[in-house]
């Protein structure tokens, strides 16, 4: 066909190409196949017929979760996926009828109730279901402010919480910083200006565990107490106290009961602290030093040098 034999040619072409490809497959050496032996193939069907069904299904999950699970410890987001199931587990919790509805708070004087539930993990996400009383109340124990804490379920939807929480007792300033602490020392909070202003204010190293000890004698003498701004505790050994007016006390390493007892009679008798002094040293224990302001040493100065012209004026005369 095609005027020139070109359809027969190709044809003749085609059938030399097949005859080719079938000697050659014919002259190819078969491969070699293994031949198992009757033993291996009784081996091999008790294994099978011992197995469970689906185990290739179950052996190729096991296998997916294990690389899931390398996956996500090797890329960091182990909380991630936990945060994730506890979010889906407490999702069932609540639809099932275990939301938190209700959050009583007894004892809370100082922390707020937005607070108290942050402090724990308490969010409107979680059911009380499998809410873990137990660490809500290791949580609420860690932060300063709680001394104690009880925690309780109360099904299905409410959660009580009762705490005992630390007194502020004193001011404690060291290094610039000021703290809120409680009569142990323990600081609960950095001082904010606000309704602990009142408290006293104490000062220096070692101040914070000493100052319960030391405010509970100075209260004895209530004369002083009521003028005194700040407590400072010198070397770790001794008390300075600093009163409204500006005059520093210092007081003795021992025998302070002593020396409050003494500026108590001068203070009452002499009106000590109305006078125009700086200092009141009381460190000595057989004398008391004063230290006048400069306008006062001035005018004492003064006064003694009038004195002494007049002593030898009169001297002269006579």
């Amino acid at each position: 066909m095609g005027g020139g034999g070109r359809f027969a040619g190709s044809l003749r072409q085609g059938a030399k190409s097949v005859l080719s490809w079938a000697v050659q497959a014919l002259r190819r050496k078969p491969d070699p196949v293994r031949i198992r032996s009757t033993s291996d193939n009784r081996f091999i069907a008790m294994i099978e017929q011992r197995l469970p069904r689906n185990v290739g299904s179950v052996a190729t999950l096991l296998i997916l979760t294990g690389s899931l699970c390398v996956g996500v410890v090797r890329g960091g987001h182990v909380e991630y996926m936990v945060e994730a199931m506890q979010d889906a587990r407490d999702a069932m919790a609540n639809a099932a009828g275990f939301r938190i509805a209700r959050v009583a708070i007894n004892g809370r004087k100082n922390l707020s109730q937005d607070e108290v539930l942050a402090i724990g993990g308490i969010t409107g996400r979680r059911s009380l279901l499998f809410l873990d009383a137990a660490e809500v109340r290791d949580k609420l124990k860690a932060t300063p402010w709680v001394a104690d804490a009880t925690v309780l379920k109360l099904y299905p939807d409410t959660i009580q919480i009762d705490l005992v929480e630390r007194a502020p007792f004193a001011l404690w300033q060291r290094d610039g910083n000021v703290s809120v602490i409680s009569e142990t020392g323990m600081v609960l909070q950095p001082y904010t200006p606000g309704p602990f202003r009142s408290l006293p204010l104490v000062v220096g190293k070692g101040a914070d565990s000493r100052a319960k000890d030391f405010l509970a004698l100075l209260g004895q003498y209530p004369q002083i107490r009521s003028q005194v701004k700040a407590i400072i505790f010198v070397s770790e050994r001794r008390w300075n106290l600093r009163l409204a007016d500006g005059i520093d006390v210092r007081l003795p390493e021992a025998g302070v009961e002593r020396a409050l007892a003494t500026l108590t009679k001068l203070d009452r008798d002499e009106k000590l602290f109305s006078r125009d002094i700086t200092a009141v040293d009381l460190r000595l224990p057989d004398r008391l030093t004063v230290r006048l302001s400069e306008d006062a040493a001035k005018a004492r100065a003064d006064m003694l040098k009038d004195r002494e012209k007049a002593r030898k004026r009169k001297a002269n005369e006579a």
